[in-house]
């Protein structure tokens, strides 16, 4: 503790207080409504997996949660000019990098060109790998023609003619390297995304690559890329690691494939949901002293239960150094716990499909490994997870309660 607050509290600081890590904290937090509707509609979503009758709420998540990477396209240029004092760029500078984020999505036009059709998978969670990277550019070209102007400072022209004209420099720029990019060279964006992570897979069944994976779901998750980014590589492999179980257990041999979903998911690894974040959630709920981290506990504690933490992690994890060591040291060490848990023979290796992943942990742990060992691993990977997250936690709660006391110590001065 003494480390963490004199030697790394400070340093923290100092990366909290980047540029860039301002801008992406912010822009990350402005779509946190957006991302508890669609929390909340997942759990309203969980009583139709038993009662046929039951409304289908997705559509109200496809339209909240669905379009975070539009969201973020938009936010990421329209705070970075803010923070840079250029606010007559800044609407433009979110509307350049969102019709540059739609043009490197590759959508296929039909009828003549009156027609146009997305995958909609990559305006959500999919596509915030895309979204950063284009607004990040977008943002440096709006930033290098941020002082430039057709016009002199004693033009009779209204500013917002000038602005007109200003911008059309740094859009033309953004939009032609999204053309060389998609048009000329036929170059995809988000399949080169893909194939960055495509070599995970190999070695998935290993306690390298099991861990190597799991921590890169952590890795990425802190940066606000949502994990689902690699759901098309991950989730063949997790499928057929259990179909594979399943095979060998009807076949009279023992389950041997740990890397699916079940036992990610739904038995050890991910209690909370990703980064084992159950401990956090409660921490924020009853240990916070700051009202800030206690209401968002109050908040996020009802997903967490059924391991949605995408509000706990969106609004305090992401871009927050305090916050995204301990979930980088979870995304290491609960892996290798789970692992050798499973192998030693403490818990039963996952045999049957079960991909219920919103049943509550240990319940869900319990139905896909009926066995003490299994309950006592459980354990053992929250309580270390609690260790982990409790002194990082204790230094960041310190810290927000200062920021937080600060105005009425300006006001009482």
């Amino acid at each position: 503790m003494d480390f963490l607050n004199n030697k790394f509290a400070p340093k923290a600081q100092v990366v909290g207080n980047n540029q860039w890590i301002v801008t992406l904290k912010n822009s990350v937090l402005e779509i946190l409504p957006f991302i508890l509707v669609g929390s909340v509609v997942s759990l309203l979503n969980i009583p139709g997996s038993f009662w046929k009758w039951w409304p289908d709420f997705s559509p109200v998540s496809s339209f909240t949660f669905g379009l975070i990477s539009i969201f973020i396209a938009f936010l990421i240029p329209f705070n970075f000019m803010e923070h840079k004092k250029i606010k007559k760029q800044r609407i433009i500078a979110g509307l350049t990098s969102l019709a540059l984020f739609l043009m490197l999505l590759n959508p296929k036009f039909t009828g003549g060109g009156s027609t146009i059709s997305f995958n909609f998978s990559e305006f959500g969670a999919g596509g915030m790998f895309v979204a950063i990277i284009v607004a990040v550019v977008v943002s440096l070209i709006m930033q290098l023609f941020g002082t430039f102007s057709f016009f002199s400072e004693d033009t009779v022209i209204p500013d917002f003619v000038t602005s007109w004209f200003d911008s059309l420099l740094p859009i033309g720029l953004s939009i032609i390297i999204g053309w060389l990019l998609t048009d000329v060279a036929h170059f995809n964006v988000y399949n080169a995304v893909q194939s960055i992570f495509s070599p995970l897979a190999t070695g998935a069944d290993t306690i390298y690559g099991f861990t190597l994976i799991l921590f890169v779901y952590c890795f990425i998750y802190s940066m606000g890329i949502s994990s689902w980014v690699l759901t098309p590589i991950t989730q063949p492999l997790m499928l057929g690691g259990i179909a594979a179980n399943a095979a060998a257990i009807a076949a009279g041999h023992p389950a041997t494939h740990i890397f699916t979903s079940e036992a990610v998911f739904s038995g050890w690894a991910f209690i909370g949901g990703v980064g084992c974040t159950m401990p956090l959630a409660i921490m924020m709920l009853f240990l916070s002293k700051s009202q800030r981290l206690k209401a968002l506990g109050k908040a996020c504690i009802v997903p967490s239960i059924f391991n949605i933490n995408e509000p706990l992690v969106f609004g305090t994890v992401v871009w927050n150094p305090y916050l995204m060591i301990p979930l980088w040291i979870n995304g290491f060490i609960i892996p290798l716990v789970t692992w050798i848990g499973l192998k030693s023979g403490l818990a039963a290796i996952p045999k049957a499909v079960m991909q219920m992943w919103y049943i509550p942990f240990p319940i869900s742990t319990w139905l896909i490994s009926p066995q003490v060992g299994s309950i006592i691993l459980v354990i053992i990977t929250f309580v270390i997870a609690w260790f982990v997250w409790f002194p990082f936690f204790k230094v960041y709660d310190k810290q927000i309660l200062k920021e937080e006391s600060q105005p009425k110590e300006e006001m009482a001065d």
